[in-house]
């Protein structure tokens, strides 16, 4: 049996988002064109997320409509947080599958260029100055992502630390109170500054961070490269290699949406399913 598209949206997906969408009623006078199914347009994002592929190009013969209309309704469901509201969901899943671990937790950035420009992007130091953004994320022991953030790519790293920590969702799934902050917070000597150590510790983590000038060695990259392998995964998606979206929040979107699929995939992992 041929193996499914990675665009293509499975029913148990699909039970997931389709509450968390907002419901358009139709007008029962002068009501226009038929709305095009959400299903059928939230796999015509997938495939732009999937291939890069521009809007105008998305190919009429899938069925998934129009690139302007799926772009609309990806700035609509943005704006009525759907993609926080489905990385929540799927993180309160995975929680309660036994297999999100907040023990620790780690952070890094990685750039990428913004060949349009826009809000959110910089002078990259490490692109010879062209305009790029950065993405940063922090994930769980395991590499699962927990919360996602985008700067400019003139941004450092450490500004974004607690931005990160307090961008966690409260996790559900098991009974009591939800977890929201993991023990430990592990970074590199870019994150090496003791104002932020404080400010980590207000929060109630423990801030394990390398220090700048000290020697290779010090046992953090055996615990904090799951976050560096954590980056393959959403720029695995072409349409996050390069920022192509002048406005921010619907690169952002993208990002968020990737998160999310990623703990889909993981949550089908650990319940056995290929």
């Amino acid at each position: 049996m041929a193996r499914p598209k990675p665009w293509h949206v499975e029913d148990e997906l699909w039970a997931v988002i389709e509450p968390l969408l907002p419901k358009m009623e139709r007008r029962a006078r002068h009501p226009g064109r038929k709305r095009q199914p959400d299903r059928l347009v939230f796999q015509g994002i997938l495939f732009v997320l999937h291939t890069g592929i521009s809007w105008e190009h998305l190919p009429q013969e899938l069925g998934f409509g129009s690139g302007m209309t799926c772009w609309r309704r990806l700035a609509e469901w943005t704006e009525a947080d759907v993609w926080p509201r489905l990385h929540e969901v799927l993180l309160a899943k995975l929680r309660g599958a036994n297999a999100l671990d907040f023990s620790r937790a780690a952070v890094d950035g990685s750039h990428i260029r913004a060949l349009k420009g826009g809000s959110k992007t910089g002078r990259s130091p490490v692109d010879r100055g062209r305009a790029g953004s950065k993405h940063h994320l922090i994930t769980d022991a395991t590499g699962i992502p927990l919360a996602v953030t985008l700067t400019g790519g003139n941004r450092n790293d450490v500004t974004q630390l607690i931005p990160l920590l307090e961008a966690v969702p409260p996790v559900r799934g098991k009974r009591g109170r939800p977890r929201r902050r993991p023990d430990v917070v592990l970074g590199d000597r870019g994150y090496d500054h003791d104002k932020y150590r404080r400010l980590v510790w207000s929060l109630g983590v423990k801030p394990m961070i390398a220090r700048r000038g000290t020697e290779h060695g010090s046992g953090l990259g055996t615990q904090r490269w799951v976050v560096e392998r954590a980056f393959a995964h959403p720029h695995w998606f072409r349409r996050l290699r390069i920022r192509w979206e002048v406005r921010d929040d619907i690169h952002e979107a993208f990002l968020r949406l990737a998160c999310a699929l990623i703990c889909w995939r993981r949550l089908r992992s650990s319940c056995g399913q290929p």
